[in-house]
């Protein structure tokens, strides 16, 4: 899922461009593909207290997506609140909250095992999810702004204050 062994820098690539997730639609979602537009990522789960955030996350994608903003929602089992089946995931999304925002299959985003990308968060930016909806802005040149936890609600003024900075830049 990533090209190349370090994270810091591979071909001379340092930000988002060089991470690929599985969609859950199929096929890949390439981060490079974001350029020039900001991306707010969000570790996720279906069954657990912070899931209504999902509403807020849709709302952000429908208001920003013109000016430029991804919303990039990563389901994990990690925390043990995730269903274990990609298309119950999907399902759920679907029915409870018509989500219509880019969603990578379950993916590991803590430890040893993590997805290279949330590895390389570690490394290098020093986040690892402390629990579901833990939420990473990058700016439109695919570097790491801020990190929001469970507790920030995706609609606080924190993190639209930081997307609309973002996206007048």
């Amino acid at each position: 899922m990533i090209a190349g062994q370090g994270f810091s820098s591979i071909n001379g690539v340092t930000g988002l461009e060089k991470f690929e997730f599985e969609s859950i639609d199929g096929g890949l979602i390439n981060l490079g593909d974001f350029g020039d537009q900001a991306v707010l990522v969000t570790n996720t789960a279906s069954n657990c207290g912070f899931t209504r955030q999902y509403d807020e996350l849709q709302k952000l994608h429908e208001e920003f997506s013109t000016f430029g903003l991804v919303v990039l929602a990563i389901p994990s089992e990690d925390f043990f609140q995730e269903f274990s089946n990609n298309d119950k995931v999907k399902e759920f999304c679907e029915v409870n909250f018509s989500l219509t925002i880019p969603m990578t299959t379950i993916t590991k985003v803590k430890g040893t095992n993590a997805h290279p990308f949330y590895r390389w968060l570690a490394s290098e930016h020093n986040f690892r999810p402390a629990w579901n909806f833990n939420k990473v802005l990058f700016n439109k040149e695919g570097e790491f702004v801020d990190s929001f936890g469970a507790f920030t609600s995706p609609n606080s003024r924190k993190v639209r204050s930081k997307i609309l900075e973002l996206l007048q830049n």
